[in-house]
């Protein structure tokens, strides 16, 4: 099947372009032939194209349309569905919270998926989607890649808190509190903290603990660490083998993050470390979340999916009316935000105009300033050498008038009286 993907995205390593990766890869594997599309390419679409994926920032370089497009993210979905009508899609949602990930409502998605519970109720409570047409397809990992650890130690020595929205901030404060009281060494990795990292797979096995939501977090488990979900939401409990069957659904994400994230949280969850039960949550992760798994039921909805109806152009174009009425108060708003943006640029060049010519008066003065202390400095020397010529001067008088006088009676009187007492 020729499977064209669309993600807002395919630069940084981050959550649903990871997805695309691994996705696309295996699809490759499977005999397949995926396309990536994205208008912001980067250093994802480097992976893809190192491993066969064809990656595109531009639909008109595809020859031919696919037989179904497998849509994230809802601009691009619907940019994707526009270009090639009779196309059908599947449209899957990977979060909550993100503007990004609003399902659009097209006569031609006809079907979707949500990666965990959370995503399920956006799907059905912001547009009304038909539940019959939802299917929960949960988050998975590649095993080829993240291998298992050697078993853990008794006691933990090192953590590492791997999230890419958690930096030198509270979160980064309050797991380090928290390891520093059980004597833990602690690395952060993420975008974040500046301190990304491209292989994962190599960098968890070195870690006993690892702080992480999400993808992370299962990437962490398939490995064989013991897992703490955490990230700047909030935190939630050490995954075990008794609570990972309520928090998969979840997975692992925001709603598992009901705690507040502080040291004395942190630390009572890190205390509940054991080596045996992460390698129990290890193996049930590696038989229920294979990628291999959700490939295969992805493509029995691209088979479902790809013999559907075709929609009629009047409800496409209601579709795409809807669309851009639902779009438009966004683009509003940041053609206002782009008018306060001009506005505060217009106050800046202002006060940087002013600030030069402040600059210029200053250096203005400060010219002033050294010629005058240069006339002054002259000025002295004038007066001083004035000086030295005037006691010159008055020197010469005074030995001239003591010699006249010294000619005088009275001179001479002086003179006989300074010899009596010399």
């Amino acid at each position: 099947m020729r499977i064209l993907i669309t993600n807002n995205t395919l630069a940084e390593r981050a959550g649903s372009e990871l997805y695309v990766r691994d996705l696309a890869t295996a699809l490759i594997r499977c005999g397949h032939h995926p396309v990536a599309y994205s208008q912001v390419l980067g250093e994802v679409a480097g992976e893809l194209r190192a491993a066969g994926v064809p990656v595109v920032d531009d639909l008109a370089r595809i020859a031919g349309p696919p037989d179904v497009i497998h849509g994230h993210h809802h601009l691009e979905t619907m940019t994707a569905l526009n270009w090639f009508p009779g196309v059908p899609a599947i449209f899957v949602c990977h979060g909550w919270l993100p503007w990004q990930e609003a399902p659009p409502v097209h006569p031609r998605i006809l079907r979707y998926v949500a990666v965990d519970e959370l995503c399920r109720q956006r799907l059905l409570g912001e547009a009304g989607i038909d539940p019959d047409t939802i299917e929960i397809i949960l988050n998975f990992v590649d095993l080829d890649r993240f291998k298992p650890r050697q078993p853990l130690p008794e006691v933990p020595a090192r953590a590492l808190l791997y999230s890419n929205h958690a930096g030198s901030g509270e979160i980064a404060e309050q797991v380090a509190l928290a390891c520093s009281r059980k004597g833990i060494d602690l690395d952060v990795v993420g975008l974040a903290s500046g301190n990304p990292t491209a292989v994962p797979e190599t960098l968890l096995p070195k870690y006993d603990i690892v702080f992480a939501k999400a993808r992370a977090a299962l990437e962490a488990m398939a490995v064989g660490c013991a897992v703490v979900l955490c990230d700047t939401p909030g935190s939630g409990p050490m995954v075990d083998s008794n609570n990972f069957v309520n928090l998969r659904p979840l997975n692992f994400g925001l709603k598992a993050l009901s705690q507040p994230l502080s040291a004395d949280v942190l630390a009572a969850q890190v205390a509940r470390y054991d080596r045996d039960d992460a390698a129990a949550v290890r193996d049930r992760v590696r038989r229920e979340a294979n990628v291999s798994d959700v490939v295969d039921r992805l493509l029995v909805l691209y088979q479902e999916v790809a013999g559907g109806r075709t929609a009629l152009p009047e409800d496409e174009g209601r579709a795409n009316a809807w669309y851009l009425r639902a779009l438009a108060p966004r683009i509003k708003e940041n053609d206002e935000f782009h008018l306060r943006l001009a506005d505060a640029a217009e106050e800046t060049r202002r006060w940087r105009l002013g600030n030069e010519c402040l600059n210029e008066s200053v250096e203005w003065l400060e010219a002033s300033r050294s010629r005058l202390e240069e006339r002054i400095s002259g000025l002295e020397s004038e007066a001083h050498a004035l000086r030295e010529e005037l006691d010159r001067a008055y020197g010469t008088v005074t030995w001239r008038f003591r010699e006249r006088l010294l000619r005088t009676r009275g001179g001479q009187f002086l003179r006989r009286v300074l010899g009596i007492f010399r």
